[in-house]
């Protein structure tokens, strides 16, 4: 008899609030380089985002049964496609990076200025990958 052991194709982030640079956890900012610049942070309950000018860290915190802290840097030059979508409210980013990884960044609660914010960070992440 044979199995297969699954196993997760796409990662799903949803985040409602931004947050200022100082308003961040140390652990957070220890993996922003000095040599980086910040663009915008983001968090939820439990997880953050950060995206600086090289690279998005996401900060995959879970307090349920057992604490753990995943911690995933992703340099936009691993980026293989990405999509921005505009939904009233609401901005998904949506990417796939070489190694096949997939990654769903959902941002709630979004208005006008909030998603051109966003729109302007993930202009910067492409620029960025195609240089």
């Amino acid at each position: 008899m044979a199995y297969i052991k699954f196993k997760e194709l796409s990662k799903y982030f949803d985040f409602k609030e931004e947050i200022a640079t100082d308003k961040l956890p140390d652990y957070a900012k220890e993996y922003v380089s000095s040599k980086e610049t910040i663009l915008g942070s983001y968090k939820n309950s439990k997880d953050y985002a950060v995206f600086t000018d090289k690279k998005m860290i996401l900060f995959d915190r879970d307090t349920l049964a057992v604490y753990y802290k995943k911690i995933h840097i992703f340099p936009y030059t691993s980026i293989s496609s990405s999509a921005i979508n505009f939904k009233p409210g609401k901005v998904e980013l949506l990417f796939s990076f070489d190694s096949g990884y997939q990654l769903h960044i959902n941002f709630i609660e979004m208005n006008h200025n909030k998603k051109e914010k966003l729109k302007s960070i993930y202009k910067i992440m492409m620029e960025t990958k195609l240089y």
